[in-house]
């Protein structure tokens, strides 16, 4: 089996890592995956494929808003804000994730037979 250098994120880890990556502040999307990237020690990378569809559906749940802007490389570009709401759902996700990743820290903390 091939030894992949990159994790897959648990469904969901992903709208986390965003709302997180947003509390610092409106970012556009190329931003939010190089904060992402970056604060994970550049262990995490997220793809397009992943960010925007994700990004989408957190706007449509209305844990973020979006405004049109001008990037710092004078590109026209989508700026995602959190919301409200999307504080919330961080304070839910975050305590999920603390329950999710100490099961899994105490199965591999047991020793195989």
């Amino acid at each position: 089996m091939a030894k992949s250098t990159t994790p897959t994120l648990l469904q969901g880890t992903l709208d986390l890592l965003i709302l997180h990556s947003l509390g610092r502040g409106p970012l556009h999307g190329y931003a939010i995956a190089q904060t992402i990237h970056l604060l994970s020690d550049e262990v995490l990378k997220v793809e397009e494929g992943s960010l925007y569809p994700a990004l989408y559906r957190l706007e449509l749940d209305g844990a973020i808003s979006a405004t049109r802007g001008i990037s710092e490389n004078n590109r026209k570009a989508k700026y995602y804000e959190i919301t409200k709401r999307g504080r919330k759902l961080i304070a839910e996700q975050h305590e999920t994730w603390d329950r999710l990743s100490s099961a899994v820290d105490r199965v591999l903390a047991r020793q195989p037979r």
